[in-house]
């Protein structure tokens, strides 16, 4: 059913589609605070369905392609953003063992032991005390805090009210957030530049994704490239390779970058970038925007739909 449906609603050559799927984490095991996060096995699931019934090409390939109207039918590309260390440790060996390629945007500035804003707010909650915390000293409100509906509410209403605040002082608000809340946050979330060297070293492919992963329409023109073009550099230093694919924080148009980004990226040499707009990307789509589908549901029959559902999304220009 799959191939048949994918065929007539993404079909070869110049009326091609292009599905590009996003994930950011594969976990080892369900995760009740991080219920919308894939596990090992779902996502195992996922990919001998997308292996079996669609085309899966490296995202390189299917851009130049793209470009070209040459897809095959049923294409698709797996990628995943920010660059966490289950990337390596979980999602790999299962791309491996099906043969499947993926493209990995990592944030370089979290390699060394760093954390991304929102994984610390995540651990300050999840590891914080039962109980009714006052956090009105910070500007972040009251909340209580049981089980993990309680704790996962929290979580979203604080990287909410954090999100797109200046680099500096987000940070910093999350180091006060976790004394306020008296938990110590982990150091091996991120990937360290061992890790993504084995990823570029197993065929699949990384690409760029910021330094800091700041909302770069927040950022002036000259921070700006130097994310761009500080996490390019750092990138092909560590697997001595150039970096041609770009991902961009948060990904929505207009909100989280424009046009001016947009611009830079173009100048900083990258050859594809990609939005988190909904949707597929079909020939005269720009490959400097292009869309990516969040595959959220877990059972493989409701997956596969999905993805066809996607396929039949009116198409961005």
């Amino acid at each position: 059913m799959f191939r048949i449906l994918g065929n007539l609603l993404s079909p070869a050559g110049e009326r091609g589609r292009l599905s590009i799927l996003i994930y950011h984490r594969a976990l080892a095991a369900p995760d009740p605070i991080l219920h919308d996060v894939i596990d090992a096995a779902a996502f195992e699931r996922q990919m001998t369905l997308l292996r079996d019934e669609f085309n899966v090409l490296p995202l390189s390939e299917a851009c130049a392609r793209l470009a070209r109207g040459a897809l095959p039918a049923r294409a698709a590309c797996i990628t995943f953003d920010d660059g966490y260390a289950d990337n390596e440790q979980v999602a790999l060996p299962v791309l491996q063992r099906l043969g499947l390629p993926a493209t990995f945007f990592v944030s370089t500035g979290f390699s060394e032991g760093g954390i991304m804003f929102n994984d610390g707010v995540i651990e300050a909650v999840r590891h914080a005390p039962a109980g009714t915390h006052d956090l009105s000293s910070l500007g972040l409100g009251t909340h209580s805090l049981g089980d993990s509906t309680s704790r996962r509410a929290a979580i979203d209403a604080l990287i909410g009210q954090l999100k797109y605040r200046p680099l500096g002082e987000r940070g910093a608000l999350v180091d006060r957030l976790a004394a306020a809340l008296r938990s110590t946050l982990p150091t091996g979330l991120m990937m360290r530049p061992a890790q993504i060297r084995r990823l570029h070293d197993a065929g699949m492919e990384i690409g760029g994704h910021t330094v800091n992963h700041p909302i770069l329409t927040v950022l002036d023109e000259q921070q700006a490239r130097a994310e761009i073009v500080g996490g390019k550099r750092r990138l092909e230093e560590i697997t001595g390779a150039p970096v041609t694919l770009f991902a961009y924080p948060n990904g929505k148009p207009g909100r989280d970058y424009g046009p001016r980004d947009v611009e830079l990226v173009k100048q900083a040499g990258f050859t594809a970038a990609l939005s988190t707009s909904a949707g597929v990307a079909k020939r005269g789509s720009d490959l400097f925007q292009l869309p990516r589908f969040t595959p959220w549901d877990r059972s493989p029959h409701r997956f596969g739909l999905r993805l066809l559902i996607n396929c039949a999304r009116a198409v961005p220009a």
